[in-house]
């Protein structure tokens, strides 16, 4: 039986760069959709699937962290952004909030080829293996996360915003409430060694979400620390499938 080849669709305003990406991972037994503005990229996600992103990080006229961050809210197909030298602030904006990975321009097309291919071996890897795949949402004393919607909404209603990495580890204690989990098994729950460059401390993250989901961040009592070993989530958890 024939496999289905992966979909990747390409965002960039340069018309070299589109004939380029056209060309060569056509080439390499890929389906490939290049477009050339953010209207026509959206319009493609909801006409069909894609299983990887490639996001040009600046546009003329446009965001390209805007545009990853609306592609996120919809959906989880990864993405990797193309970004010039002198982008680092944003760059590392774009893999705090919504990116899985990053090549900067100009790009060696046998570079990206190789974290095209370990971008999506991860997402179908993930798709089996995570444990937040099979779930719909987590509750946990009155608070509701919406896995797919990637959502955290307070007992009053209130909608909470957190970053990438700020959900994947909501869900990596969600998924192991009431256990001390070490910061190596947050990392490796949380998958959040892929970001290692650019969110080196757990202990930060953490710190963030103690301001989201705590009534008194300064004195935690749902996510605490117990020292010399790591962090425990001290509620118990209800889960949706």
């Amino acid at each position: 039986m024939d496999t289905i080849a992966p979909h990747i669709l390409a965002l960039d305003d340069d018309a070299d760069i589109r004939k380029i990406l056209l060309e060569y991972l056509s080439g390499q037994d890929f389906r490939v959709s290049v477009v050339s503005r953010g209207e026509e990229m959206l319009s493609v996600l909801e006409r069909e699937p894609v299983d990887l992103l490639l996001l040009d990080l600046r546009l003329p006229g446009e965001s390209g962290l805007q545009l990853a961050a609306r592609v996120r809210e919809l959906s989880k197909v990864p993405i990797l952004i193309l970004s010039g030298q002198s982008d680092e602030a944003d760059l590392v904006m774009g893999l705090e909030l919504a990116a899985d990975d990053y090549v900067t321009k100009p790009f060696s097309p046998r570079e990206l080829l190789a974290r095209i291919r370990a971008l999506l071996r991860r997402s179908q890897s993930n798709a089996v293996a995570s444990p937040e795949s099979q779930v719909r949402a987590y509750r946990f004393g009155g608070w509701e996360l919406n896995t797919r919607l990637r959502r955290l909404t307070s007992g009053r209603g209130q909608l909470i915003p957190l970053t990438n990495s700020e959900f994947s580890l909501m869900c990596a204690f969600l998924s192991a409430p009431l256990r001390v989990l070490s910061r190596d098994q947050l990392l490796e729950r949380s998958r959040l060694h892929s970001l290692e460059v650019y969110d080196r401390s757990i202990d930060v993250t953490i710190l963030r979400l103690r301001r989201k989901i705590e009534s008194d961040p300064s004195n935690p009592t749902l996510l605490t620390t117990e020292r010399g070993a790591g962090y425990i989530f001290n509620a118990a958890v209800s889960v949706l499938r």
